[in-house]
């Protein structure tokens, strides 16, 4: 199966590129010791556009199981507790709820990644 260019793959070969962008500013020492993206099969993910800037720029890949959606950490651990912790707040501007969602980052403890990420095991 041709693996075809699409808007969405050049879109996220953007995201990427900011990405990169913001840890080389941020924690540069991260992009020498290599940097870990989890894809699935979606078609911005398998794109020829995005295969070639991960050969491009190095990375590497943890694939996500095959008929496993419910296994990303995100959609189970970490979109969950936001969604509560957001649950009834409104918000005037955009600004606002990125300044939320700031401030809910920067206060979460590392042992809240470790949680979700062991927990991946008992699924």
């Amino acid at each position: 199966m041709s693996k075809r260019i699409t808007p969405f793959a050049s879109r996220y070969c953007s995201t990427l590129d900011r990405l990169k962008e913001a840890i080389r500013r941020k924690r540069p020492g991260l992009l020498r010791r290599g940097v870990v993206l989890q894809h699935d099969n979606v078609t911005p993910h398998s794109a020829n556009l995005t295969q070639q800037w991960l050969q491009r720029y190095g990375g590497e890949i943890l694939p996500h199981p095959a008929h496993s959606p419910d296994l990303a950490p995100s959609d189970f651990h970490l979109f969950e507790p936001f969604k509560r912790h957001l649950a009834g707040m409104a918000f005037e501007t955009e600004d606002d709820l990125i300044s939320k969602l700031r401030n809910w980052f920067d206060n979460l403890v590392v042992d809240f990644f470790r949680v979700g990420i062991n927990s991946l095991l008992s699924r």
